[in-house]
């Protein structure tokens, strides 16, 4: 059944409902836990089931279920929809109205103009600092990496700057900063910006200057891993080579082929790479 753009219209009005969605749209294309989103948001758990109901029956999020748990995604093809209605009929297909801003061309690597990318995390001290260490190095000066925390900590842990040493990256710039740093009037400005953790995309983002491609490549903090000090050691050395795996896929795109939309679209698949090959000496996380 056509769901009308009433309906979607309605369900975004309210503040809470439009604060779930823009939550998802931040994580997508991650389904993400009822108990999450209610406690991301600081909801009751029976208001945030009302809320989700809703965007729900307006077809803007999507349901399903993983065991006992309900996890919830944004239905972009849901929010076209909705734009649809609004620039085709409400508007008439009026070109005074109904042509979008112009974003500019997809980006393009070169060595001689690199894309900055920032990765962003909660404490800027594992994820993001990897990350940052990796693209610098791997994308051979077409990439300029960047990493920075919604509440950066004292610095990068011990332990990753003991791992991305042992791999051969220069860990001498390395530090944890605030995301604030790189959202002021004489920042750098950005083509990407991933972020590397949930906690960090279930946060309200800045409004980025120069529109950078946004996706979400979140995993589990490997400096929580429970265990023993191995078992800690091999987590935080599969965060590192999921890591790698998402940045060789990112700095191997054909980038002269690919529009924003593609470009965007390809974003969102790589934060979905959660397998790494490994050899029984382990040497292919290295």
């Amino acid at each position: 059944m056509e769901i009308d753009c009433i309906t979607q219209l309605s369900a975004l009005a309210h503040e809470n409902r439009l604060a779930i969605f823009r939550l998802l749209v931040r994580r997508y294309p991650d389904a993400v836990p009822a108990g999450e989103i209610a406690t991301a948001l600081n909801y009751k758990a029976n208001t945030s089931s009302a809320y989700l109901s809703s965007l729900m029956k307006a077809g803007l999020i999507t349901q399903s279920r993983r065991g006992n748990s309900l996890l919830y995604m944004a239905n972009l093809d849901g929010l076209r929809g909705m734009f649809r209605s609004l620039l085709t009929d409400c508007c008439n297909n009026r070109p005074d109205v109904c042509l979008t801003p112009e974003i500019g061309d997809a980006p393009k690597p070169s060595p001689h103009s690199p894309l900055k990318v920032l990765f962003v995390c909660t404490a800027n001290s594992a994820r993001s600092v990897m990350a940052e260490a990796l693209l610098n190095d791997l994308g051979q000066g077409s990439f300029q990496a960047y990493s920075a925390g919604t509440t950066p900590g004292e610095g990068p842990d011990p332990a990753v700057l003991n791992l991305l040493s042992a791999r051969g990256h220069d860990t001498s710039r390395l530090s944890s900063k605030s995301l604030a740093d790189f959202n002021t009037g004489t920042a750098t400005q950005m083509d990407f910006t991933f972020t590397v953790c949930n906690n960090a995309a279930n946060e309200e983002c800045p409004a980025w200057p120069g529109q950078p491609i946004s996706a979400h490549w979140g995993m589990e903090d490997p400096l929580k891993a429970a265990g023993n000090e191995a078992e800690k050691q091999l987590a935080l050395q599969q965060a590192y080579g999921i890591l790698k795996q998402r940045i060789q896929a990112f700095i191997a795109l054909p980038y002269s082929t690919l529009d924003r939309i593609s470009l965007q679209q390809q974003s969102d698949s790589i934060g979905t790479i959660e397998t790494i090959a490994r050899s029984p000496d382990q040497r292919t996380l290295s």
